[in-house]
């Protein structure tokens, strides 16, 4: 949507009836990140589908601002047989917005299609020798063994998160796409398929069979969700002066990822409202393909952790104030407890040094296909800085330029480069999913099984399964810097350095969050 196009509707309803403009206030207008192009949350790992699935679905369990568990469509569990038994009963009243009952059957099996496709899902499956429905508002999870992330595997708002989906829908292929018609939700918006036109806008509606919960505050993805707008509209403007423009204007209401040039113009406007509500902010990463050469050469690999410098990247992405960015990132998230200094001179911030290596691993001028994402002004950022560096390192880049929804489908294939394969890609991780080994797609080695790019290392995964077996904090940390050595021995990814992303709304609205960098559009309110 270009600039003059939005402004001049914009401006249309304006001048409207008060009938119109009544209606414009029971609308919140917002500016997503990226276009949405996947629907299906469970498919995809990508931020824009589980940032939509919230509006659409609810979960059993939500995650506070301590990033505790909070009972959300459950009543409560119980445990028994030495923490091996879990029994868990639903709210009543729960609905699906066809009308439908929410029954222990259908979270079963949104549970056992979650669990197909998501990094704690797959740990609940080994663990899990059956669950059974007792009724329709009951069932239960019978473990081998304990688990005692079991909640926080429930209640995970990182990708890919647990969706409570109708048995009929849930019981599609984890591997195959839910289409938009399918959309049957038990959360607060119902999604609105026949006004979907990806690229341009998103329709949400509240449903008006949800039912919040009763007790409790809102805090992160957990408490009552109290819907106060009848429609939420996503406006995908990929220009990004465009999109400042409307926030300005106040032909949008929220913006949820304003970049960095335009940041101090917002900051200085009256009526918007420029606010950091991540404190763990996002890891960026360089991701590539262990299925096609020259990216599937572990000395390959190697040579370009050796290129990078983390500064230049988080100076083109955040801008040149250091206090929204940091270097010298690993694994884990820093601050966070399994954050560790091991293996980080492997930036050796050394072209020669890289280039030797390159020659080493045997690299004789193959095609690099780079992802490069062109409507989402972090990933643009770090997609040229790579593109710059393989071209220093005398690489055969073949920069590829697309929006990020394009970016998401082709990363899903697995064929060579001369049919529509990839060699390297660009992302950001939310912070809260680099935490610990549990939810981190990035560092698996669990190969075709595991996340795009499909990395292997049979001693990634050893190390991850004792650390769900570590006694205590400690042990934890020990192991984690060992996986963290041996990230920068396999190089499954490059972590490129951390970033604070803020978010920017007019005052004439209230409520706003974006606990881990996603937005909730339940209690937001008009002024």
């Amino acid at each position: 949507m270009k600039r003059r196009t939005f402004l001049g509707a914009a401006a249309a309803t304006v001048a409207a009836p008060a009938l119109v403009q009544g209606q414009a206030a029971r609308t919140l207008k917002f500016i997503p990140h990226a276009n949405l192009t996947v629907v299906d949350p469970i498919w995809t790992t990508a931020y824009i589908t589980r940032n939509s699935g919230f509006l659409i679905w609810d979960t059993l369990y939500g995650l506070d601002d301590s990033y505790k568990p909070q009972p959300q469509m459950v009543e409560g569990h119980t445990v028994e047989n030495d923490d091996k038994l879990w029994t868990f009963t639903l709210r009543e009243g729960l609905k699906f917005h066809d009308g439908e009952p929410v029954r222990a059957r259908d979270c079963v099996a949104s549970i056992a299609r979650w669990a197909k496709r998501d990094a704690m899902g797959m740990r609940l499956a080994q663990l899990t020798d059956e669950m059974t429905v007792v009724d329709d508002r009951r069932f239960r999870i019978h473990l081998k063994r304990p688990y005692g992330l079991m909640l926080d595997s429930l209640a995970k708002t990182p990708s890919n998160a647990l969706f409570i989906m109708p048995e009929r829908v849930a019981e599609t292929d984890a591997f195959t796409q839910i289409r938009p018609e399918q959309l049957i939700g038990s959360g607060p918006f119902t999604f609105k398929h026949d006004e979907y036109i990806s690229g341009s806008k998103v329709v949400y509606e509240k449903f008006a069979g949800y039912v919040p919960r009763s007790s409790g505050e809102p805090s992160g993805t957990a408490g009552p969700k109290v819907v106060h707008f009848d429609r939420v509209e996503w406006h995908i403007i990929p220009d990004f002066s465009t999109s400042g423009a409307a926030l300005q204007s106040g032909e949008v209401d929220w913006w949820e990822v304003p970049t960095a040039d335009l940041r101090p113009v917002l900051e200085r406007h009256r009526e918007i409202n420029v606010t950091l509500t991540d404190p763990l902010g996002l890891i960026s990463i360089m991701r590539p393909n262990h299925l096609v050469a020259p990216t599937n050469n572990k000395k390959f690999r190697q040579a370009l952790v050796r290129a990078v410098k983390q500064a230049d990247y988080m100076a083109a992405v955040a801008g040149t104030d250091q206090k929204y960015w940091r270097t010298r990132v690993g694994a884990f998230t820093p601050t966070t407890p399994l954050a560790n200094e091991a293996g980080l001179d492997s930036y050796a911030e050394n072209l020669d040094v890289a280039k030797r290596m390159i020659a080493e691993s045997g690299y004789n001028g193959e095609r690099i296909v780079l992802l490069a994402t062109t409507d989402i002004s972090s990933l643009q950022a770090l997609s040229q800085v790579t593109g710059d560096l393989f071209r220093r390192l005398g690489l055969n880049v073949d920069f590829q330029a697309m929006d990020w929804g394009s970016v998401v489908q082709r990363r899903a294939s697995r064929e060579p480069l001369d049919r529509g394969g990839w060699s390297v890609f660009c992302t950001n991780w939310a912070g809260l999913d680099h935490m610990n080994p549990a939810g981190h797609h990035s560092l698996r080695g669990n190969g075709t099984a595991g996340w795009f790019g499909w990395a292997e290392s049979p001693k990634l995964e050893e190390l991850r399964e004792a650390w769900f077996d570590a006694p205590d904090l400690e042990s934890q940390q020990r192991i984690a810097s060992e996986m963290q050595t041996q990230m920068f021995e396999d190089v499954p990814y490059i972590p490129l350095g951390q970033f604070l992303q803020p978010l920017a709304h007019r005052r004439s609205i209230t409520g706003v969050m974006q606990p881990s960098g996603i937005p909730v559009f339940w209690n937001v309110r008009r002024v």
